[in-house]
């Protein structure tokens, strides 16, 4: 869909029939709501009387035993398992070669260019990293097998889940089966190298996954959890920060001045390092106007229009009644263009996030909220900063075209991936 077209068609219910109504979507009894009320009904009800609910089409490629599909203790203690890696005390050690990751990514593919697309090299940017941090896959043959195989699954993820030969969905449901046996074998190699006090129990998400249950008081996870929940990561990860990375490329090429005021905050933190010094966790504690840019950055493009929620049980809201097995669907988009949470929606300004306190509750979902939110936003802040700091104090950019509108397949993506003539400054390698 061109951009807006999916927003306008839900204002326009909105107009007619209010913040909630009834329709019929995919042959299910559906409601449609929307505002901070309703975000906040969503989040404190999940699996209580509500339970997340995927397109069919992921649920068979990702896994029926991933943290999405799961509902109450089993979620709690999935999530929990999770997090045990992406917390920031754990992360913070990481972000040396998470900058290796992404200095070598950028000598490889960027320098010496002087047109490119930004997209589909910031999928594969982003593939990179969570494969050496989160799976501690270094550059090689089985990384660059799984990137294919990668790839290939995600073109079937929206698909219609119909598993004839020859159809996508078929081609991406062959290569997660393949994605499955190469992770199968990491993870067993993982388990010996454990036993044997080879490796950290933090060494990378696997590890994580693995240690989970032996110093806690919870049951270790079967390997077909780890599996599915370190798909469900490499997918997340994945789509959230190329997404975040790319459309926050793209208005700083449409504003030179929110460029320049970038530029100017992560000059101040190169210049306090000697060449070759690597960021620190510290540094990126500084960048606080540049994450100001990314968060309005998604307040304006989630990656996630919106999603649906299952009724587990019969619920109230709104004065009207949700019987058990109806669908709830709601979108961030709408709550992000209100007037009366956000003055002039339509302008990009950084400002908004100065003061987060000011920020009606509920009303900033972009990561969702409540038990589902996103327990990856760390690690993105993480990496959109390290990223967005050698590209501004490395590139200059400007867009190749005006036609700098986008389509959401569901996931948005820029007209053509985003087309860029890229420009190299001549300054030292940082």
């Amino acid at each position: 869909m061109r951009t807006n077209t999916a927003e306008e068609w839900l204002r326009k219910r909105i107009e007619k029939y209010g913040p909630i109504s009834k329709l019929t979507l995919f042959g299910r009894p559906t409601v449609f709501i929307t505002g901070p009320a309703a975000n906040k009904f969503l989040f404190t009800n999940e699996g209580n009387k509500l339970a997340s609910q995927q397109p069919k089409s992921i649920t068979r490629l990702l896994g029926a035993r991933n943290v999405m599909e799961m509902v109450g203790e089993e979620h709690r203690r999935m999530r929990r398992a999770i997090e045990m890696f992406l917390r920031p005390e754990v992360l913070k050690r990481y972000v040396g070669k998470m900058e290796d990751e992404v200095k070598r990514h950028l000598e490889m593919h960027w320098c010496g260019r002087g047109q490119l697309k930004v997209m589909p090299l910031m999928k594969t940017l982003t593939f990179d990293i969570i494969s050496s941090l989160l799976f501690g896959l270094e550059q090689g043959r089985l990384r660059e097998a799984l990137v294919k195989e990668f790839n290939e699954m995600m073109e079937g993820m929206w698909a219609v889940p119909v598993n004839l030969p020859f159809t996508r969905f078929n081609k991406s449901i062959r290569a997660s089966q393949r994605i499955r046996s190469k992770l199968s074998k990491i993870v067993h190699d993982k388990r010996v190298a454990l036993d044997e006090g080879r490796l950290h129990p933090t060494e990378d998400l696997i590890t994580s996954l693995l240690s989970f249950g032996r110093e806690e008081d919870a049951r270790s996870l079967i390997e077909e959890e780890i599996l599915d929940n370190v798909i469900i990561v490499m997918v997340a990860g994945h789509d959230t920060s190329s997404i975040l990375i790319t459309f926050l490329m793209r208005q700083l090429a449409k504003d030179p001045k929110l460029y320049e005021d970038v530029l100017r905050e992560q000059e101040e933190i190169a210049k306090n390092k000697v060449p070759g010094e690597k960021l620190t966790w510290e540094d990126l504690a500084k960048m606080k106007y540049t994450w100001r840019v990314a968060m309005e950055t998604l307040r304006m493009v989630p990656p996630v229009f919106g999603s649906f929620r299952r009724v587990l049980k019969e619920v109230e809201y709104g004065g009207y009644r949700i019987p058990e097995g109806w669908q709830i669907l709601w979108a961030s988009n709408i709550t992000h263009y209100d007037e009366q949470l956000f003055s002039k929606p339509r302008k990009f300004d950084p400002t908004r996030f100065e003061n987060q306190s000011e920020i009606p509750p509920y009303s900033f979902v972009a990561f969702g909220g409540g038990a589902r939110i996103c327990p990856g936003f760390e690690f993105a802040k993480l990496e959109t900063l390290v990223v967005i700091h050698h590209l501004v104090t490395q590139f200059k950019w400007r867009l190749c075209g005006k036609d700098d509108s986008f389509i959401r397949d569901p996931l948005p993506s820029p007209f053509e991936g985003l087309p860029i003539h890229l420009e190299q400054k001549n300054v030292e390698q940082q």
